[in-house]
């Protein structure tokens, strides 16, 4: 049975609690494109054929509800695994609303099962958003990308799809420039992207794999110099098996010689050692890991001010 305005805001503690027919006709309104928004239907008809100007409203529950949703153990690890990788990336507002979606369904997420796994997708790149945008939109786009090298020039691309390759994002895509599928780097875009055509314009080839793509234009890429370390005695394992040469030091100390092909990748993996790893070697390596550890020292301390 559909219900009047005036019925649902006597029956809505929310509602009665407005000051104002006004301000209650706001939030009733808001409300209203909120379920739209989240897919659930509200049916509006008329209560009395006599007075076909008062409206009712009403949800079928039919039209949206879910059939029982059940999951092994192992599916509901998983889920909470995925929702907790995007708690702190561009799409975690989706993620957490997922969630409260499976547990209104009944469905029990057991976190306590995942102590000790900590995943994090980290997309703290301005230039993801628009470009995923892009990519669900098919449309054009255009941005300032730099090489290894420092030398900066536009790019116009049709993005296909995104991906992430050992910490890193990537777009792959048409390059209209060169006529011919190419990987970009997102954090060596270093300007704004902006949309260079119209949506729908193209179509992403079929059975394109962007994950597969980045690996391999990536895995083949050559030793472009070597980097020397001090890592702390019992850390750093990951560069301790990389390394061509350990010189164990007093103190609780060794120097690793390691072999790279990307300084600002090296760069951010030192960086997330702390203070168990100091890079010495070459200079471009140290000024980029200062550079790294003084901006995480400023966002957290912003956190502490703002909190």
């Amino acid at each position: 049975m559909p219900l009047t305005k005036a019925r649902i805001r006597t029956a809505v503690p929310q509602y009665q609690q407005t000051a104002s027919l006004e301000a209650f006709d706001r939030m009733f309104e808001r409300d209203k494109d909120e379920l739209r928004e989240l897919g659930i239907p509200l049916e509006t008809k008329v209560v009395d054929v006599l007075f076909d100007d008062e409206l009712g409203y009403r949800i079928d529950k039919r039209e949206y509800a879910l059939p029982e949703i059940s999951f092994e153990p192992d599916e509901v690890a998983a889920l909470s695994l995925a929702a907790r990788a995007w708690q702190r990336a561009s799409l975690a507002e989706p993620a957490a609303a997922a969630m409260r979606k499976l547990r209104s369904a009944g469905v029990e997420l057991d976190d306590a099962s995942l102590v000790g796994i900590e995943p994090v997708v980290r997309t703290t790149e301005e230039a993801f958003e628009p470009l995923r945008r892009a990519v669900v939109d098919r449309c054009a786009v255009a941005f300032g990308y730099h090489k290894p090298e420092g030398v900066s020039s536009t790019r116009h691309l049709q993005p296909w799809g995104l991906a992430q390759w050992r910490g890193r994002w990537y777009v792959s895509g048409l390059d209209l420039d060169r006529a011919g599928p190419r990987v970009f780097r997102l954090s060596r875009i270093d300007t704004a992207v902006t949309r260079s055509g119209r949506p729908g314009a193209y179509d992403v080839p079929e059975g394109h794999n962007p994950g597969a793509m980045v690996a391999s234009t990536q895995a083949a890429r050559p030793t472009t110099g070597t980097a020397r370390l001090r890592v702390r005695t019992g850390a750093g394992n990951l560069l301790r098996r990389r390394a061509r040469t350990t010189t164990e030091q007093q103190e609780g100390w060794s120097v690793l010689f390691v072999d790279h092909s990307d300084i600002d990748q090296l760069a951010d993996e030192v960086a997330g050692f702390g203070p168990d790893v100091v890079a010495l070697d070459p200079p471009e390596l140290r000024d980029a890991v200062v550079r790294r550890l003084t901006g995480a020292l400023a966002r957290h301390t912003d956190g502490e001010v703002t909190s």
